[in-house]
């Protein structure tokens, strides 16, 4: 999976999509796409990435407490 680094716009394959996925982990391992040749393995923060038609990552991805507000509203129904 491909996506862009917001700062320059250039393309980040990233190679742990599991990290990716994970909002507990701030940072994906890949590798920087410009020129001829795939860049080394590196770490990229997930804030500063998005995807190529610069849609922002889900939530879910980078956000552990994104379903807290609909945890809340339930509780306040039930209790």
């Amino acid at each position: 999976m491909f996506l862009k680094r917001k700062q320059d716009g250039h393309l980040v394959e990233i190679l742990s999509l599991g990290d990716l996925i994970n909002p507990l982990h701030k940072q994906v391992v890949g590798r920087l796409h410009y020129g001829e040749e795939a860049g080394d393995p590196d770490k990229f923060v997930k804030a500063e990435l998005s995807f190529p038609s610069d849609e922002e990552l889900p939530r879910c991805w980078t956000d552990i407490h994104y379903r807290d507000d609909e945890l809340f509203k339930r509780l306040k129904i039930n209790v």
